[in-house]
């Protein structure tokens, strides 16, 4: 290969990369507008599609966290962004409806930071906790139980709460479906190459993308669930959310 050959692909190559990251940004300003909680559809509409998967009432989002596999970051901060899997990742935290569309997503915290944590520090949790939705998000039991965020028991006994826990999973297990759904449609989210910055930019302009590809009822792809690892609870309940959980068993699921 001559130099000339050589010199002329680098620099369309660089044309091209020039070019994916305008498209990655335009797509990322349209965030507002295609990624919006607490969905595209009515709450109402929301609550009854949750409804149908297991009878379970008044839910307007899954909640979950999600690691994207990054390549190893360069600055002083590079060990903030290694996992417990001890690879370097995002920790990227969505919210879906029961349509597996993406309602909520915060794609900027390093790997290392706990799934409760990055919730308490969005925005949507200062929302949620200040009463703006009605309706309650299902989580796993690396969350503390909130009055507006309702998770598992952690050793259920009698038979509405054995209920509450099978149906409480079945629901739940949307934000996974999204999770497989995310990372079939865009295998590029399985490791990005790419710096720091731009990565985020990428995961944004994905769930645009899969929201898109959603609200035109596209083809979704084949994929398996994916069940990321839980974390423990880094935060204790909160009474109301111990006294809500326990109201929903009683009136629900006894």
């Amino acid at each position: 290969m001559t130099i000339d050959v050589l010199s002329a692909l680098i620099i369309q190559q660089q044309k091209i990369c020039r070019t994916i990251r305008r498209v990655c940004l335009a797509l990322k300003s349209f965030s507002n507008i295609f990624i919006t909680f607490p969905g595209h559809r009515r709450p109402l509409y929301i609550k009854e599609e949750f409804y149908k998967i297991a009878a379970f009432p008044n839910i307007i989002g899954a909640v979950d966290c999600t690691h994207i596999r990054i390549k190893r970051p360069s600055g002083e901060h590079e060990g903030d962004y290694v996992n417990r899997k001890s690879f370097h990742s995002i920790n990227v935290q969505m919210i879906c409806d029961a349509d597996c569309l993406v309602s909520n997503l915060e794609a900027k915290w390093p790997g290392s930071v706990h799934d409760s944590r990055v919730f308490r520090a969005s925005p949507i949790y200062g929302r949620l906790s200040q009463g703006e939705f009605s309706g309650v998000l299902l989580g796993d039991k690396g969350y503390a139980c909130e009055s507006f965020l309702l998770t598992p028991l952690a050793d259920p006994q009698t038979p509405p709460q054995q209920a509450y826990n099978q149906a409480h999973n079945k629901t739940r297990a949307r934000i996974e479906m999204t999770f497989g759904l995310l990372k079939s449609r865009f295998q590029c989210l399985h490791h990005l190459r790419v710096s720091l910055d731009r990565a985020c930019d990428v995961i944004a302009a994905c769930a645009v993308l899969h929201n898109i590809a959603g609200l035109r009822k596209e083809r979704p792809p084949r994929v398996a669930v994916h069940v990321d690892w839980e974390n423990a609870p880094i935060f204790p309940d909160n009474i109301n959310g111990r006294l809500v959980r326990e109201q929903y068993i009683a009136h629900f699921f006894s």
